[in-house]
C-alpha cells in the first residue's frame, strides 16, 4: 500500500513512514488527520479507497482516472 500511495501521490507526499506497532494496530495519517483506522473502519482498506481519501485530504480536485470510474463511491 505505501507503494501504490508513493507512486500516485509522488509529488504531493513527502513521505510514507511504517511505524511498528502490536495489537493489530493499522493507521493511516495524512499529517494530523486521521484517514483509516482499523478498528473504526473495519480491517483492511482496499486500495481504491485509501487512494480516494488520501486524495481527498492532499488534492480534492484530483482525478484518480480508472480509480475514479471504476464504481468505487467517493466517501
Amino acid at each position: 500500500m505505501a507503494q501504490e500511495l508513493l507512486s500516485t501521490f509522488r509529488d504531493d507526499l513527502g513521505e510514507v513512514a511504517l511505524v511498528p506497532g502490536t495489537g493489530g494496530v493499522f493507521v493511516i495519517r495524512c499529517g494530523p488527520d486521521l484517514i483509516w483506522d482499523r478498528t473504526r473502519d473495519g480491517g483492511f482498506p482496499d486500495v481504491k479507497v485509501l487512494k480516494q481519501r488520501v486524495r481527498d485530504q492532499l488534492a480534492p480536485g484530483r482525478d484518480l482516472g480508472h480509480i475514479d470510474r471504476s464504481g468505487v463511491d467517493r466517501p
